[in-house]
């Protein structure tokens, strides 16, 4: 193994260069949501796709409504109704001179109508004063005839949405590389599309290592713990955009774990491996990924023949690293530490990043920003090690507040964080009201 200590950036780094984004594919626009897509989108029908009314009221022409008011109302006479989903009036009639047609939000203007009054203004048919609203066709059909007193002119157009109005053939709806969100599953449907192309979400599966962990919701025996760190993982890689598969705590031995890891390649665009990375007597994942994945291929990829390297990283937690790849497909594997904040923290500088890049995504990593440290006395720090803190970040103030200690097993502290204070290689104290890279996990 490699005593070379590598930084934080040429791990990564490392890790980027050896993956790539995943071949597209088209989906349905349900399946597509989170997916970043490959193609332009060109609009091929105008939208709305024809001109319709934006209220309920009375399609009308402009003429025959000018000067109205309350004392002195155009009457008009109804000849039909046009509803939402309507080709139009019945018989293809148009709006002749003194005629009005009863309209719905949604519906076709009819022909020979300029414009829509809305009903507010009207008496609706009913012969009285103001409508303030108007009564449905079921319960009074009998307003699809008669007469229609209008109080108000309207200008040409008025509550008419133009055909076109928001997109028109040949514009361009979505360009490649826009993350398919639910306002652009609505574009997409709007214009008729029902499939679209795009980098699908990776599949992550998430192993925990320990014969200490227990399943939450099982019963603690002296010397176990909960298995946290799969669930933490699995739930972050969702939060990334990838499709997560769980895969609970395996025991420390290495045929079972190398199994395991095998089994689950058929299902992965990457494999996250938790805990066995150090330098312990049941280092267990080390051990076992000196061998998977190689029966058969005839090739040695590196210092362990399934081209898994374990690496020290100048950083505080996570100091103990593995990536490589694995199987006929040479999956990338990334093998994280076993503490949960050393996980966490190592699934966010490291995994995260990857499951964007298949994504097809440009920008992988988290933001950053300067914050001012608020702190009751300096921030301690190794030489030579980049330092990840919890923190509270502030916005408004542009401040950012230590949660908790720098120990690697305060998982209760993490829960209260929504940032990582960066603390740089070469600063051993860090005083309150240090100008800081913090990185925002939000």
């Amino acid at each position: 193994m490699s005593m070379t200590v590598w930084s934080v950036d040429e791990h990564l780094q490392d890790i980027l260069g050896a993956v790539r984004p995943l071949e597209p594919i088209e989906l349905q626009l349900h399946d597509a949501q989170g997916c970043v897509l490959v193609e332009d989108v060109v609009v091929e029908i105008a939208l709305p796709p024809f001109d319709n009314s934006s209220m309920d009221g009375y399609a009308v022409r402009v003429a025959d409504v000018q000067g109205a008011d309350e004392e002195f109302p155009a009457v008009l006479t109804v000849i039909g109704d046009v509803a939402a989903g309507s080709g139009g009036l019945s018989g293809d009639r148009s709006v002749g001179p003194g005629e009005a047609a009863r309209i719905m939000t949604g519906a076709p203007l009819p022909p020979g109508a300029e414009a829509v009054v809305p009903v507010e203004w009207t008496d609706g048919g009913t012969g009285g004063g103001p409508a303030d609203t108007m009564r449905a066709h079921r319960d009074a059909p009998e307003g699809a005839g008669g007469e229609v007193r209008v109080h108000r002119p309207v200008e040409a157009r008025a509550h008419v949405r133009a055909r076109g109005s928001d997109v028109e053939p040949g514009d361009l709806a979505l360009s490649a590389g826009s993350v398919i969100g639910p306002p652009q599953i609505g574009l997409l449907a709007a214009i008729g599309r029902s499939t679209v192309t795009v980098r699908p979400r990776p599949r992550v599966v998430v192993i925990s290592t320990g014969s200490e962990l227990v399943q939450p919701g099982e019963e603690l025996t002296p010397g176990q713990i909960y298995d946290s760190n799969s669930f933490a993982l699995t739930a972050a890689a969702r939060d990334a955009g990838a499709i997560a598969y769980r895969v609970g705590a395996v025991t420390d031995d290495a045929d079972t774990l190398r199994a395991t890891i095998e089994d689950q390649l058929i299902r992965a665009d990457i494999v996250v491996t938790t805990g066995g990375v150090s330098v312990g007597a049941y280092d267990v994942v080390k051990e076992a990924l000196s061998s998977v994945g190689d029966e058969g291929e005839g090739e040695d990829e590196g210092e362990s023949g399934s081209g898994i390297d374990f690496r020290t990283l100048a950083m505080q937690p996570g100091k103990p690293q593995g990536f490589g790849s694995i199987g006929p497909e040479h999956t990338p594997l990334l093998a994280l530490p076993g503490n949960p904040v050393s996980s966490y923290v190592s699934f966010e500088l490291f995994v995260r990043p990857v499951i964007r890049a298949l994504m097809g995504l440009q920008e992988v990593n988290r933001p950053t920003v300067r914050a001012t440290l608020t702190t009751e006395k300096a921030l301690t720090s190794p030489s030579g090690k980049r330092q990840f803190l919890r923190g509270t970040y502030d916005a408004e103030a542009g401040t950012v507040t230590p949660v908790g200690g720098s120990g690697s097993h305060l998982i209760a502290a993490l829960a209260r964080a929504d940032a990582l204070i960066v603390i740089p290689e070469d600063v051993t104290s860090a005083e309150p009201g240090t100008d800081t890279e913090v990185i925002l996990l939000h």
